[in-house]
């Protein structure tokens, strides 16, 4: 006699729930050879990082009194402790880290480490992405409030938007930073300064002083998101040709402003990115005369006007340096042909 068809699917189904189970198991075996694999490296590291600490110094000394042969060596091991510091670098994009101080207060003491290339790209591909879409938005919000919608409410939730924005963004850096992303210095710091100045505009209160600059932040706003597209578009094109090349890390992100991997190809960004720079500090001048005006009571002007000049004052000098570093760079080179 036949088995009945659903006693035949029970018998399957248990027999692929025993090979589910054996497999489950297997794959906690590994996962916990895995946590203890990456607990050594991260021990090993740190053990390392003493140790050329250490060597550093000890090298450092030596440095004054030893003869021309042993410096030469004493420079090429400490050429060598910076590539290993590199490498260091590297591996610990790998494995799980503590979080900076930023990702504690906003999402606590959760490992936020992506352990395959492709989860990483994924992640950093992402990023990009919701970058060139919050831009667009932005421009056409700006434009839309400038032009047809001049109501308070609609600029609450343009103000709103930007504050939304920026600080996602600083949420979303940290975590690639923490998975091996370079972006560094001013550039990170860039998007905190933004957010505190959204912040502040969001809370200035109706009254003739805001509507004296209204019309101008807007403006400032949409040529910003404007300069953010060409830069994503050109910028984007740019890291994947170098990166195909080998001369550009996989996470290595488009940034608002000018590095010095973009000299080749990217130079005609200049003139935007000085013209930028320049309206911030033209804003800041404004919103100073704003706030030296009889009638004005609110401290967000003052407070506005400073966030503006720190704004023009980083930009300008970061940029101004990677140029000048660049043209000093190329002239060494030209010089060393000849």
């Amino acid at each position: 006699m036949s088995k009945p068809k659903f006693q035949s699917d029970w018998e399957e189904i248990d027999v692929e729930y025993q090979q589910l189970q054996e497999t489950h198991k297997i794959y906690r075996q590994k996962l916990e050879e895995l946590t203890n694999l990456q607990a050594t490296c991260s021990s090993s590291i740190s053990k390392q990082r003493k140790c050329l600490k250490d060597l550093r110094s000890s090298l450092k000394k030596c440095a004054q009194t030893c003869d021309e042969k042993d410096l030469e060596l004493i420079t090429d091991i400490k050429t060598q402790i910076k590539e290993k510091e590199n490498v260091f670098f590297d591996m610990e994009a790998y494995l799980p880290k503590r979080n900076g101080l930023y990702l504690n207060l906003v999402l606590g003491n959760v490992n936020v480490t992506l352990l395959s290339n492709q989860t990483k790209f994924a992640y950093k591909d992402e990023y990009e992405k919701f970058k060139l879409c919050m831009t667009i938005i932005l421009m056409f919000g700006a434009i839309t409030c400038l032009f047809f919608l001049n109501y308070r409410v609609t600029d609450e939730i343009f103000n709103f938007l930007l504050v939304w924005y920026y600080c996602t963004l600083t949420i979303r850096e940290s975590i690639l930073m923490s998975n091996g992303s370079r972006i560094k210095g001013w550039w990170v710091s860039h998007h905190y300064v933004s957010t505190f100045l959204s912040g502040v505009m969001l809370t200035w209160p109706e009254g003739p002083m805001y509507q004296m600059f209204r019309s101008q932040f807007l403006a400032f706003s949409i040529y910003q998101s404007f300069v953010q597209f060409l830069q994503y578009y050109y910028q984007s094109g740019c890291l994947y040709r170098l990166r195909a090349l080998g001369e550009r890390n996989q996470l290595d992100l488009t940034v608002e402003g000018f590095q010095s991997w973009m000299w080749r190809g990217l130079t005609f960004l200049l003139p935007f990115l000085f013209f930028g720079h320049f309206w911030q500090l033209y804003n800041s001048v404004t919103l100073f005369r704003l706030a030296g005006h009889e009638d004005c009571k609110e401290w967000q002007i003052f407070m506005l006007a400073l966030t503006f000049l720190v704004l023009f004052l980083g930009n300008f000098l970061t940029t101004l340096k990677v140029v000048h570093q660049k043209i000093q760079k190329n002239q060494g080179k030209v010089q060393k042909d000849d």
